[in-house]
């Protein structure tokens, strides 16, 4: 401050004018704060300067700790990071055994309420319960090999007793197959559109003589074959546990022993369906057999279906049957019974086997296999879609080409 004043007076000595004097003060103090300014702002910085100073000599120590564990053979943040590592992997582990438990647990769920839903609805339309409810709802479900369901109608007793007296056991020897083999056979039937009529009357006698029918809740008839189909494997599921679900027509002949060992062969494979494919052009014009009302919806006229089994006989495993149980509302039915049940699988990862063996012709070509040590699975004629005049003449298909009584006893599935 001195030497603020004596500057001011040395400048109002050497110029004589007043007003000059005020002029010059006010310029040297604007200086003069100025300076004063960016001295404090020198000094400020250089106490914040400090404190990086400081973290400045403790990063030695920092480094000398990352090169002990480089030595060491672990790069910085290893040692926690494995830990980490085994932790997470071990969680996710845990999580996708729970969620394979709860999807396990959600399918059983799902199956017995589907029998408890046809056992309600037997109750509510006032019809009799059938025996084989009954039985599984009172036991424990045990695991069969295959669940062989026969299509047939009101009017094919015939048909029916024909397979009765040929390849389909009978009385002790049949309840022998399902409990030594786990191989359960039934006609599938359903019931007619006035229920209680003369022909469920009939029906009915017929169940108490043999055991062997499975009554759906079902109304016959022949343009309903897509929907019957899907109501056997919902009740079927709901029934047995098995690894396969087999639907046969009533005109065709069957080798059990053959077929049990062939699906049995599939067993480890989670979504397979078996038969016979083909693919038959998509019929448009109508009143002819097997037209089909949607054949827009597979393109130009002319064109084919995707690949299907035949419907004479074909086999899925359990996870297939299990996804029609559960999906039976919302699954589309065609005309043609076969068609829809390949359309059911299309999107899906499906493994489709074709199996010639599952369509060989009557004798002579089926005796000719055998002959050969190549024995069919199942036999008819493609002209009637099944044997021609089946009643009388699948005697004789099954003495020239059956397996034989023994093969079905002898085999190990």
């Amino acid at each position: 401050m001195v030497w603020l004043r004596a500057t001011m007076s040395w400048k109002s000595r050497a110029v004589g004018e007043p007003a000059a004097k005020s002029v010059v003060s006010k310029k040297w103090t604007l200086l003069l704060c100025i300076g004063c300014f960016c001295a404090g702002m020198l000094f400020s910085d250089r106490m914040w300067a400090v404190p990086e100073v400081m973290d400045v000599s403790r990063t030695p120590e920092n480094e000398q700790e990352n090169l002990k564990l480089v030595s060491e053979g672990c790069p910085p943040e290893t040692k926690e990071g494995k830990h980490k590592s085994k932790d997470i992997m071990g969680e996710v582990s845990k999580t996708h055994h729970a969620i394979q438990t709860l999807d396990k647990t959600i399918s059983n769920l799902e199956m017995e309420l589907a029998a408890a839903r046809a056992a309600q609805d037997s109750i509510l339309n006032g019809s009799p319960v059938s025996d084989d409810l009954k039985m599984a709802e009172s036991t424990g479900k045990r695991k069969y090999l295959m669940i062989v369901g026969i299509n047939t109608a009101f009017s094919s007793r015939k048909r029916r007793d024909s397979v009765r007296a040929t390849w389909m056991p009978q009385g002790d020897k049949r309840k022998k197959l399902e409990e030594e083999k786990g191989i359960i056979i039934r006609f599938v039937i359903g019931h007619s559109a006035t229920a209680g009529g003369i022909l469920d009357r009939a029906i009915e006698a017929e169940d108490q003589k043999h055991g062997d029918l499975l009554r759906l809740e079902h109304v016959e008839g022949y343009l309903e074959l897509s929907a019957k189909t899907k109501t056997f494997f919902t009740t079927a599921v709901a029934l047995w546990d098995a690894d396969f679900y087999v639907k046969v027509d009533d005109d065709v002949h069957v080798n059990i022993a053959t077929l049990g060992a062939t699906l049995a062969r599939h067993r480890s494979k989670a979504r397979v369906y078996i038969g016979c494919m083909k693919s038959g052009p998509v019929l448009a014009q109508k009143g002819v057999k097997y037209h089909e009302p949607e054949y827009w919806k597979f393109g130009e006229e002319g064109n084919k279906y995707f690949r299907h089994a035949t419907g004479q006989l074909y086999a899925i495993s359990n996870d297939l049957a299990t996804y029609i149980s559960i999906n039976q509302h919302v699954l589309h039915k065609y005309a043609n019974e076969d068609v829809s049940l390949g359309s059911w699988f299309i999107g899906l990862d499906v493994e489709h086997i074709d199996d010639r063996r599952m369509c060989c012709g009557t004798p002579p070509d089926c005796e000719w296999k055998a002959q050969a040590g190549n024995i069919c699975l199942a036999s008819f004629d493609w002209s009637c879609s099944g044997i021609c005049k089946s009643v009388e003449r699948i005697k004789e298909v099954h003495r020239r080409c059956g397996e034989g009584e023994n093969a079905l006893w002898s085999a190990e599935f």
